[in-house]
């Protein structure tokens, strides 16, 4: 084992890559020395090389903000982007309302948000 500094460990394995009946890829490392790291779970971006290298790297936590304004089947919030989001979802058994209940939600959203601004003037 070598390390590079207090943070950077270089391990000696073996690495188990492969792909399930769904496409969908997964690797295995195993390690053949002693060796006492600190334990992680997260999402990560892997790229694995043809010459059998993998690269991994950690991806920030997503930051979720609270909901402008919620309803049944809706919310209407803004995102760390600057832009507004409104989600509609719906069971797929009540097919026949959603156009109903999507205009009366989206108009209750807008109608609130009409308030808002009013509000704050």
């Amino acid at each position: 084992m070598k390390t590079t500094n207090k943070r950077d460990v270089t391990l000696d394995g073996m690495l188990t890559v492969g792909k399930l009946e769904n496409g969908l890829r997964w690797a295995d490392f195993e390690c053949c020395e002693e060796a006492e790291v600190e334990a992680f779970f997260g999402r990560f971006r892997v790229q694995g090389m043809h010459d059998g290298n993998l690269y991994m790297e950690q991806l920030p936590k997503r930051v979720r903000r609270k909901p402008m304004f919620r309803q049944d089947n809706s919310s209407l919030s803004l995102g760390r982007n600057g832009y507004y989001y409104f989600v509609f979802t719906l069971p797929e058994d009540q097919l026949a309302e959603l156009p109903g209940k999507l205009v009366s939600e989206a108009n209750e959203a807008a109608a609130k948000v009409i308030r808002s601004i009013w509000s704050e003037e």
